[in-house]
């Protein structure tokens, strides 16, 4: 089951969506936040605990999430869609109150200190929302005066800037309702990079690309790093997460699995066994005689899981019966293999 829509356009770069208070006294208490709702996450730039969310009709889309997303990481938020990625989103940006528990974004509380965090924070989420009627220029130009926080003696220039660097440079006087998916997602990451930011927050960033465009974002985004912005970045696409983030956490039906280095969560899982050899039918008798489960044999490739134990007995055994090995060891495990030794299930899951 999916989950349930936002009840407000998400707008990259709007500071005072959706929690703009109505009085005075409203804003006062929520631009000074007590000194105990702050949160100690030294070099973490995301800490939640219990975080939850339960909609109407007893949906349970968050259970519980405990979450920390180090300083200067390029952090994957891995899951299938309908795992809680979204609503987790939300919840963070202050789009969302959360049923339970807590959500702190660069030390401060969300939703309470939005006005303070926001600004410091680039958003990509569910889509850009834009005005279809006006240029891509014209857009970013409208986004950069609704901040409050930004210079207007260098909007024009930052624009460009911003065009530039998503590659929109050439269609920056297109009218948006004419722009592609893939340009749209562009022009949506233009708009949470018209400033600086601590941190930049991409929910499915990759969605409507094509190749090209998902090698130049994945680039984008290790520039970003390297600059030392934190990226958290959402996605179900289990190789983009591989190749482009430091750190990463595994959602499934709305509850966290794991999470820490993307290297730590691979080397968890055991890689398949890989035999080389001319005999491949034979290979693939004997090693399922003992015990190599899910066996698949593909020319001169026979792969399985092993079982436990010593693998290099498995090969003195093929030698014993006679096969011909030119080559024997384990794959180096994928994250998708984590995936699914974490969850036990495929990655086309809705979850």
């Amino acid at each position: 089951m999916g989950e349930p829509p936002a009840t407000e356009p998400v707008r990259p770069d709007r500071p005072d969506q959706p929690d703009r208070p109505d009085r005075p006294d409203q804003l006062k208490r929520q631009d000074r936040p007590e000194r105990e709702e702050r949160e100690p996450a030294g070099d973490a730039v995301i800490v939640t605990r219990g975080l939850t969310k339960r909609y109407r009709g007893g949906q349970l889309a968050v259970d519980g999430l405990d979450l920390t997303v180090p300083a200067g990481s390029v952090f994957g938020f891995l899951g299938p869609n309908g795992s809680g990625k979204t609503t987790t989103i939300r919840m963070l940006m202050g789009l969302i109150e959360p049923t339970s528990g807590t959500a702190h974004v660069l030390g401060r509380p969300m939703p309470h200190a939005a006005r303070a965090v926001l600004p410091r924070v680039g958003a990509l989420i569910e889509g850009p929302a834009l005005y279809g009627f006006l240029s891509g220029r014209d857009n970013l130009l409208r986004y950069d005066a609704a901040d409050p926080a930004a210079d207007p003696r260098t909007r024009r220039v930052r624009v460009a800037a911003a065009l530039d660097r998503v590659g929109l440079t050439a269609a920056a006087g297109k009218k948006a309702k004419a722009y592609s998916l893939g340009m749209k997602q562009r022009l949506g990451l233009a708009a949470a990079l018209l400033r600086p930011r601590r941190l930049l927050v991409l929910d499915e960033p990759t969605n409507g690309l094509d190749p090209q465009g998902m090698r130049e974002i994945r680039t984008l985004v290790r520039e970003l790093a390297s600059d030392g912005t934190t990226v958290f970045l959402s996605s179900h696409l289990l190789d983009e997460i591989e190749q482009v983030c430091t750190h990463a956490a595994v959602m499934a039906r709305g509850r966290l699995i794991r999470q820490g280095a993307v290297a730590d969560l691979a080397a968890g899982t055991r890689g398949r066994l890989v035999v080389t050899t001319p005999d491949p039918q034979e290979a693939a008798r004997v090693l399922k005689e003992r015990g190599v489960g899910d066996v698949v044999v593909a020319e001169d490739r026979v792969t399985g899981e092993p079982p436990d134990g010593e693998i290099a007995d498995l090969n003195r055994a093929l030698v014993a019966e006679g096969v011909r090995v030119r080559g024997f060891g384990r794959e180096r495990p994928s994250l998708e293999d984590a995936f699914v030794a974490l969850t036990g299930e495929g990655f086309d899951v809705a979850g």
